[in-house]
């Protein structure tokens, strides 16, 4: 039988593209192909093992992408959480204060400049 072998890509509505775009090239340093998306080779990531994206499900009714109302949520892979929010904090952007700890690694969350709630994950040591 013919099956799915991983998630190809993550598309998104904004209001205002290349605004958006510049925002998580400031803040983020996801720097866009000549395409204009951006491009994760999986087997060049630094130190990452699993190599691996999650596709999951939520109850319409989630509060885990609260404070924000958008019908989807991106993680991204980070090699210093702690900085990236400290980073994000002083450029003003909008950081959930609670930070999550388990044995597979760390994860913050923020808000991009369209309101849209993104989350971020530091695999720990054991899946680095």
């Amino acid at each position: 039988m013919a099956q799915v072998k991983g998630i190809g890509g993550v598309f998104f509505k904004s209001k205002d593209p290349a605004k958006l775009q510049a925002w998580y090239q400031e803040h983020l340093g996801l720097v866009p192909d000549s395409h204009g998306g951006i491009i994760f080779q999986w087997d060049k990531v630094d130190n990452v093992e699993e190599k691996m994206t999650v596709w999951s499900l939520f109850p319409e009714d989630t509060t885990y992408f609260n404070p924000t109302t958008a019908s989807f949520m991106i993680n991204y892979i980070v090699d210093d959480l702690d900085g990236l929010l400290a980073q994000l904090r002083a450029k003003g952007v909008q950081v959930d204060e609670k930070v999550e700890d388990y044995d597979y690694g760390r994860f913050g969350w923020a808000v991009d400049s369209e309101g849209n709630r993104f989350e971020l994950w530091q695999p720990s040591k054991t899946n680095q």
